[in-house]
């Protein structure tokens, strides 16, 4: 798949830019804190898992004033501002209901869409979210968190990366610091931030008619779980999912599993990961890896740079669900003489 990115102004006169992937009912993404259109689709782990919840339906992302792509705005962050954001946002989808899926701070958001606009949200899905910023965690850790980010952006980052995404490797947590510096100001992610530990949905629960799925990590280290049973006990009708795992951010540690809840709740089929294939490009750096080249040699060979190359190898690795290139090399041994559809 290939993310189209275009821009909208909303009725404040902001400038923001916005992707879709993939093709049918539009399935509107609301992100948590940060996000950067372009750089989160060059992270594969963060790649596969919009690719993976496109499959069938119209992926709707976006990036919030002063993130990423999108322009800062005059605004001081709040939760109407946001309101006014995804508003831009759903307004050239048309009059049919779309679905509606928050991640973590934007679960909240997504829960007062969902009250003030009920004739819109075919299906809501709420992912490591909370009713309350004030229960997430102590006082005394919030303001430790905050003061870090505004006075040390890069070491806050990296906590912040260790508390967010704990099951995810390495070099996924290395990569994913670099991308939170890179999504916005200090200032800005301090103030977001802050936003999130301020908002509170309680009174907006009772308000949402959509059918809803919460699901949420059994050791979320971000968002506890029991704030994920309070969003359910509170929209009536709501489902409870709980996944295994640690990680806050929805494409670290089992994303398969996330996907797939997912996308049964929307009605959506659910693709056996071994079924996947490679595109063109994909079995060339496979056949590459297969004669035994590194990074750096699959860059001299493709004339690309290094870290493209990797990124190559990263996409490879999740879509076949391996660990490791000598697995990849493997596949390709036993599939080479073999046509693309028979894999």
């Amino acid at each position: 798949m290939e993310q189209r990115v275009g821009r909208l102004t909303t009725t404040d006169g902001d400038d923001m830019a916005y992707a879709t992937i993939g093709a049918g009912r539009p399935l509107v993404y609301v992100s948590g804190w940060l996000s950067h259109l372009e750089l989160s689709w060059e992270l594969p782990e963060e790649r596969a898992f919009y690719e993976d919840l496109a499959q069938g339906c119209r992926l709707v992302r976006y990036d919030r004033a002063g993130c990423g792509l999108s322009a800062p705005s005059t605004r001081s962050p709040s939760l109407a501002h946001e309101l006014d954001q995804l508003a831009a946002v759903t307004a050239p989808l048309g009059p049919e209901p779309f679905d509606l899926i928050g991640t973590s701070m934007g679960a909240l958001v997504a829960v007062a869409w969902a009250a003030a606009h009920p004739d819109t949200v075919r299906r809501l899905v709420l992912y490591g979210g909370w009713v309350s910023g004030a229960n997430i965690s102590p006082p005394s850790a919030r303001e430790h968190v905050l003061g870090l980010v505004e006075s040390h952006w890069g070491l806050g980052s990296d906590v912040l990366t260790e508390i967010f995404a704990p099951d995810a490797g390495a070099t996924t947590r290395k990569e994913f610091g670099r991308y939170q510096r890179a999504c916005s100001t200090a200032a800005t992610a301090r103030a977001l931030l802050a936003m999130s530990y301020e908002l509170d949905v309680s009174d907006l629960l009772v308000q949402v008619r959509a059918p809803t799925l919460v699901v949420h990590r059994a050791h979320d280290r971000a968002a506890p779980v029991e704030q994920a049973a309070a969003l359910a006990e509170g929209i009536t009708g709501a489902q409870l999912m709980v996944l295994p795992g640690r990680s806050h951010l929805p494409y670290a540690g089992d994303a398969d599993a996330l996907v797939a809840t997912v996308r049964r709740f929307l009605g959506l089929r659910v693709a056996r990961r071994g079924a996947r294939t490679l595109t063109a490009r994909q079995r060339e750096v496979a056949a590459l890896i297969s004669e035994g080249c590194t990074n750096r040699e699959l860059a001299a060979r493709l004339g690309i740079d290094e870290r493209s190359a990797e990124g190559h190898v990263e996409r490879i690795r999740l879509r076949l669900g391996f660990r490791s290139r000598a697995q990849i090399a493997a596949w390709y041994a036993a599939r080479r003489d073999r046509p693309e559809s028979a894999e």
